[in-house]
């Protein structure tokens, strides 16, 4: 029987993948692979989900038996081989992690000082964000916002986790887009406003965006990004400083009603406020 390790976002990831690399390359279940490969049925499935460090002959076993060359076990070791570290940094352009951390958490709380938090984006906003920050080729920009508009549905499911979205008033002064494109993201907002707490102009926080996926039986898992990296943590000290973090902005925050009233304020507002240049995203 294989030893449980406890998982992080990455080797649950990659984990992942190797279900899938099972499922379309043999169509053997994770039963079936195990009694092929003399191994109890319980290290496939902790293998898969991302709950078992493997040897290096676990992968070679595993993967050949899938019939995958060499080529594709070094690649898969080199990614592997620091899928349980308690901080794991990965480039911008890698959005699978992040997908699948978002996807399987029960809890999402998130706090963003300078944008619309992607999970309540309009398509239009979101591609208007891309083309002001000048970060992902103009090529791609409508495959990474139908990424981002793919995410959302996690917010439709009828398992749907518990969402609370702290947005900074200055995000929504950030004009990243003409009248009618801010007017619908607004309007969004105010949809989902059950969601949202506004932390008002005046008040100063001292803080990058940061994101807190909780999870049922996995340990929660603190995230934040640049334009140059993403980073997932573990760390008990900073998943115990990022509540420290949600708890003074449940104290500084609008309460629900406040911020409704904040958001229906953007929705009403006249036609030459979003003319202002200098309300526009440097």
């Amino acid at each position: 029987m294989a030893t449980s390790t406890p998982s992080t976002a990455y080797s649950r990831d990659l984990g992942d993948e190797l279900r899938k690399v099972r499922e379309t390359s043999t169509g053997l279940t994770g039963a079936a692979l195990a009694v092929r490969l003399g191994w109890d049925p319980s290290k496939v499935s902790t293998l898969e989900n991302g709950k078992y460090r493997p040897s290096e002959i676990d992968l070679v076993q595993y993967l050949s038996m899938l019939g995958k060359d060499i080529d594709f076990f070094e690649d898969f070791k080199r990614r592997y081989r620091n899928a349980f570290e308690e901080y794991i940094v990965q480039v911008p352009d890698n959005l699978r992690t992040l997908a699948m951390a978002e996807s399987t958490a029960t809890t999402i709380t998130s706090y963003d000082p300078n944008a619309v938090p992607g999970l309540v984006q309009t398509p239009e906003y979101a591609d208007g964000l891309y083309r002001l920050t000048g970060v992902v080729p103009e090529e791609r920009i409508p495959t990474v916002v139908q990424f981002r508009m793919d995410r959302q549905a996690i917010l439709r499911r009828h398992d749907r986790p518990k969402c609370l979205f702290y947005v900074h008033e200055q995000a929504l002064r950030m004009r990243v887009s003409d009248h009618a494109v801010m007017e619908d993201q607004y309007a969004k907002l105010l949809f989902s406003s059950h969601a949202i707490r506004i932390v008002p102009a005046e008040v100063s926080v001292a803080w990058t965006s940061c994101v807190l996926w909780e999870y049922e039986k996995a340990m929660p898992v603190a995230f934040t990004s640049t334009d140059l990296a993403k980073v997932f943590v573990q760390d008990p000290g900073v998943i115990a400083r990022t509540r420290l973090l949600f708890d003074r902005l449940a104290e500084i925050a609008l309460d629900a009603e406040q911020s409704r009233s904040k958001l229906a304020e953007y929705v009403g507002r006249p036609r030459e406020d979003f003319d202002d240049p200098g309300q526009l995203m440097a």
